[in-house]
């Protein structure tokens, strides 16, 4: 993970695209490789995160930040970003400033989709938010979309051709995929982390070999956006 904390946003209009999901996985991960301090920003204003929290499993390492305002999200990021290895945040759907102002100090946004056409017309919302941000912050803002909720035998049709579209558009497509795991389900259901998890837990040593995907794959596409020569948006 590079020096200075990155910050990577998981952004997507339409509720239950696996936002939250992602967040905790991608900062269980990182938990297990860093064994430094992981923040995860709750911006959205259903707190998905505070059930969870009250089943007090948390490992220490992992840091949490409510954030319900416009005028104290940017605030928090930094703050985070003094304290933490890597931040996380988890934004609400709805296009407003604070989305905007999380995607502008943004190292990576990840759009979740799932094998839906519906999934991949609000990604292109998504990207059209970011590439708002860009032009309003004079920054280039790297994305990708992060596939979600994957059936583990079968890819479907509606996935097959969804792949094709986002490739024929060159949008960038995360190189890991979150596949459907009990294992993934059961941390909301029990509070816990990953690698907190019964050993026994349904389909474990499969999730947390998808978890280091993703973590892999968030880092190198993080790190090989910092080689490249700062740029603004045009």
């Amino acid at each position: 993970m590079p020096a200075n904390a990155p910050v990577i946003s998981f952004a997507s209009p339409k509720g239950g695209a696996g936002k939250t999901t992602a967040t905790l996985i991608l900062a269980s991960e990182l938990l297990q490789q860093l064994q430094k301090p992981v923040t995860i920003i709750d911006a959205d204003p259903n707190h998905p995160f505070e059930r969870w929290l009250k089943m007090k499993h948390k490992p220490e390492l992992l840091n949490f930040i409510f954030d319900d305002s416009d005028d104290t999200i940017l605030d928090n990021i930094e703050k985070a970003k003094r304290e933490s290895a890597a931040v996380l945040i988890d934004l609400e759907g709805t296009k407003n400033t604070r989305v905007t102002y999380a995607i502008s100090q943004s190292d990576l946004v990840l759009i979740p989709v799932q094998g839906s056409i519906l999934d991949a017309q609000e990604a292109a919302e998504a990207i059209k938010l970011i590439k708002r941000a860009e032009q309003a912050f004079k920054r280039k803002i790297d994305f990708a979309i992060l596939f979600t909720r994957m059936p583990a035998a079968i890819v479907s049709k509606n996935f097959s051709d969804i792949a094709r579209q986002f490739s024929d558009s060159e949008i960038p497509v995360l190189e890991a995929q979150l596949i459907e795991r009990e294992a993934f389900k059961t941390m909301f259901s029990m509070g816990r982390v990953l690698y907190d998890l019964p050993e026994h837990t349904n389909g474990l040593q499969k999730a947390q070999h998808d978890s280091y995907d993703l973590a892999d794959a968030v880092v190198t596409r993080i790190k090989n956006s910092r080689k490249q020569p700062a740029q603004a948006a045009a």
